[in-house]
C-alpha cells in the first residue's frame, strides 16, 4: 500500500512560479539572482501558511542550481537540484528557533558558518519562527547576521515581526508575504482536485476558502478531511455539513421575519438550528458576518468586498434593497453587545432570543424621518426643564400702605415676601435676584405702587444687613472683646484637640476698622492652619462679638526676634564651664574626688 501523503506537502511549491498569491515577492527574488544582487540577510514575515518557508527552500535550491534557467529558476535536473529535492543537501541548513532558542544553539551555528561549502556557491541557513529567540540569542547572533561571509546567506522567517529586535530587523532585506484572496486559493484547490481526480463544485471550494482565512495550508488540509469524508465527492451541503458551517439559507429567513417583525417565526427557526447543534455564540457571530454583507452590498462600490458563494451574491444584493442602513447599523449594534456578552450569561438560549426579539422589534423602535432628501435617525431626549427657583418664606402679615393707609393682601402673585427683617447670613435668603423677580410680578399683578414702595424698603433693609429693620447695629470691634473671643476659639480647638491651636497661639490680632481687622502669622504654614478654620472661626467670632459685618484676613510677618537661634558648638571645656556656672556643687564634686576630664 503506497504511503499517503498530505497535499500540503506533495503540492508544496518546488519553483517560484508555483508558489501562489505572493508574485510581489518571487518576482522581486528572482530578478535579484539573475542580476546577482543577493542580500546576505533577509526577513520572510507574515501569517501563517501563505508560503514563507516554502519560498526560503526555494531561494535556496536557486542559487545553487548548476543551470538555472532565463527565468531565474532552478532546474530541477542538476545535482545540486536532486540532492536538495531528495533532502540531503550539504549546503542548506533549516533551524526551528522554536525548540532550539538558546545561546548554544546560535553559537553552533555560527561555528558552522565558518566552514565553506564543499560543492556549491552558497550555504544558507533558515531559522523559523526566529521571534522565539531569546534576547541573549539574539545578542550573540547580531555580529555574524552584520558581516557573515560573502558564501553564507541568513533566511529568518516569523509570524510576529514586531516581536524581533530593531538591531535584527536594520540587518536584513524585509519582505512581507500577504493572505492569499479566495479566488486563487480556489483556483489552487481546483487544480489539485483536477490531477487527483476528485470531483468538487466551486460552491463547497469557496466554502473551503472562506473557512481557511487566506492560509493555503489550512484549505489543503480542510480539503483532505472532506475528501475522505466524501469519498472524493464534494459539493455544497456536505461541505457546510462536514465545517459544522450554517447556511446561508437560514440567515436569509431570519432578515425576513425581522423585517416582518414576526417574532414567532423567528424564534422557531433559531430553535430548528438548536436543533441541529449549532451553539448561540456561533449563530450570533454567523448573523452578524452575514448584516456585514446585507450592509456591503447596498453601495456598488465596495461589492467587490462581499466575500460569499457567487450563486449568493445577486441574493444578497436584492435583499440588501430592502432593509434601511439604519436598521442594518442597529442590528449589527444589537448582535455585537448579544456576542460579547454570550459568555457571562447562564441562560445562553435565552440570550440569544433576547437578541432576537430587540431585532424584530427594531424597525418599530427606529422612527425615521426625511429631513431635506436624508434619512435622520430620531432621538429620544429629555424635555426643556422649567425654570427653578428657591422657595422663598412666605409672611401672612398684612402690609400697609402708608401713603392711604389701606390694608393689602398678597395677591396673585407667585412670590410673597417677608417684609420683617432680612438678614443675609440665615438659611432663608432673599437674594438681589429674587427681589428683581418678585418686583415684576408684582408690578404685572397690582397696578398700585404700594407694593413697589415696600420692595424698595426690602431692598434697602438688604443692603444695610438689615441693621434699619430692627432698630439694631453691628457692634464696633474692640481689642479686649477681639482677643477674649480669639481665646475662646482657642479654648474651643484645645477641646478638640485640634493641631491648629500652636498657630492660633503664637498670632496676634491687629484691628483695621470698626468691623475688620487682622491675624498676623510668622509663617506661611500658621498662616495654613487658621486659614483651614475659616468659616468656623467666622460663625463664632460673628456670634460673640454681635458684628454680621465682620471680616477678617490672614497675613504673614516674619518677626526677628522670633527666629529661632542656631545652636553654638561648643567645646568640651566650654560645655564643662557652663555647667559649672550652673551647677557650683558640679565643681566641688570634681576638686574632692579628684577627677580629671578629658577635653
Amino acid at each position: 500500500m503506497e504511503k499517503f501523503i498530505v497535499s500540503a506537502r506533495k503540492y508544496r511549491p518546488q519553483t517560484f512560479d508555483t508558489v501562489v498569491g505572493q508574485a510581489h515577492i518571487t518576482t522581486t527574488l528572482k530578478n535579484a539572482i539573475r542580476n546577482k544582487q543577493l542580500a546576505h540577510a533577509f526577513l520572510f514575515c507574515g501569517p501563517r501558511g501563505v508560503g514563507k518557508t516554502s519560498c526560503a527552500r526555494i531561494l535556496a535550491k536557486t542559487i545553487n542550481c548548476e543551470h538555472p534557467t532565463k527565468d531565474g529558476e532552478a532546474c530541477n535536473k542538476c545535482n545540486s537540484c536532486k540532492a536538495f529535492n531528495e533532502g540531503t543537501s550539504l549546503n542548506y541548513f533549516e533551524l526551528d528557533a522554536a525548540s532550539n532558542n538558546s545561546v548554544d544553539d546560535i553559537r553552533e551555528l555560527v561555528n558552522q558558518v565558518r566552514f565553506v561549502p564543499q560543492s556549491g556557491r552558497y550555504k544558507v541557513y533558515v531559522i523559523d519562527e526566529v521571534h522565539m529567540l531569546s534576547p541573549s540569542a539574539f545578542n550573540a547572533f547580531l555580529k555574524t547576521l552584520e558581516e557573515p561571509p560573502p558564501y553564507a546567506i541568513f533566511i529568518l522567517a516569523t509570524t510576529e515581526k514586531h516581536k524581533i529586535l530593531p538591531t535584527i530587523l536594520s540587518r536584513c532585506q524585509i519582505f512581507d508575504f500577504k493572505r492569499i484572496n479566495i479566488n486563487d486559493t480556489v483556483d489552487h484547490l481546483q487544480d489539485i482536485c483536477n490531477k487527483e481526480e476528485i470531483k468538487a463544485d466551486k460552491a463547497s471550494l469557496q466554502v473551503i476558502a472562506q473557512k481557511s482565512e487566506g492560509c493555503m495550508r489550512d484549505a489543503l488540509s480542510i480539503l483532505d478531511k472532506i475528501v475522505s469524508f466524501t469519498n472524493g465527492h464534494l459539493n455544497y451541503s456536505n461541505t457546510l455539513e462536514h465545517l459544522n458551517i450554517l447556511d446561508d439559507d437560514y440567515y436569509f429567513k431570519l432578515i425576513g421575519c425581522i423585517l416582518q417583525q414576526n417574532l414567532s417565526g423567528a424564534l422557531l427557526l433559531y430553535d430548528e438550528i438548536n436543533h441541529k447543534g449549532f451553539e448561540g455564540d456561533l449563530v450570533l457571530n454567523g448573523f452578524s458576518e452575514f448584516i456585514r454583507n446585507l450592509l456591503v452590498s447596498k453601495d456598488e462600490k465596495v461589492v467587490s468586498l462581499l466575500e460569499v458563494v457567487e450563486s449568493f451574491k445577486e441574493k444578497f444584493i436584492e435583499t440588501a434593497k430592502k432593509v434601511s442602513p439604519a436598521v442594518l447599523i442597529s442590528a449589527l449594534n444589537i448582535l455585537n453587545e448579544a456576542e460579547i456578552s454570550y459568555k457571562a450569561a447562564r441562560n445562553k438560549r435565552l440570550h440569544v432570543e433576547l437578541a432576537l426579539i430587540k431585532l424584530c422589534y427594531l424597525q418599530q423602535a427606529i422612527e425615521l424621518t426625511s429631513e431635506d432628501s436624508t434619512i435622520v435617525k430620531k432621538k429620544v431626549v429629555d424635555a426643556p426643564l422649567a425654570f427653578r427657583i428657591t422657595a422663598i418664606r412666605s409672611f401672612n402679615k398684612e402690609v400697609k400702605n402708608e401713603t392711604s393707609n389701606v390694608q393689602h393682601k398678597p395677591s396673585n402673585a407667585t412670590l410673597v415676601i417677608e417684609t420683617g427683617r432680612v438678614n443675609k447670613n440665615e438659611n432663608s435668603l432673599v437674594t438681589e435676584e429674587a427681589i428683581n423677580y418678585a418686583q415684576q410680578t408684582v408690578t404685572a399683578d397690582s397696578p398700585s405702587g404700594s407694593r413697589l414702595a415696600t420692595l424698595d424698603k426690602i431692598r434697602k433693609q438688604y443692603r444695610n444687613n438689615g441693621t434699619e429693620s430692627n432698630g439694631g447695629s453691628n457692634h464696633s470691634l474692640q481689642p479686649e472683646t477681639l482677643q477674649k473671643a480669639w481665646n475662646g476659639y482657642i479654648h474651643k480647638l484645645k477641646e478638640t484637640k485640634n493641631p491648629a491651636v500652636p498657630s492660633f497661639e503664637r498670632s496676634f490680632l491687629r484691628i483695621k476698622d470698626a468691623n475688620s481687622f487682622e491675624v498676623v502669622s510668622s509663617n506661611s504654614l500658621e498662616q495654613k492652619f487658621i486659614e483651614h478654620e475659616r468659616s468656623k472661626l467666622f460663625l463664632f467670632l460673628r456670634q460673640q462679638l454681635h458684628n454680621n459685618s465682620l471680616q477678617y484676613s490672614v497675613v504673614v510677618e516674619e518677626n526677628p526676634e522670633e527666629h529661632l537661634k542656631h545652636e553654638v558648638n561648643l567645646t568640651a571645656r566650654e560645655q564643662f564651664q557652663k555647667i559649672t556656672e550652673q551647677y557650683p556643687m558640679v565643681k566641688e564634686l570634681k576638686d574632692r574626688l579628684g577627677l580629671q576630664l578629658d577635653y
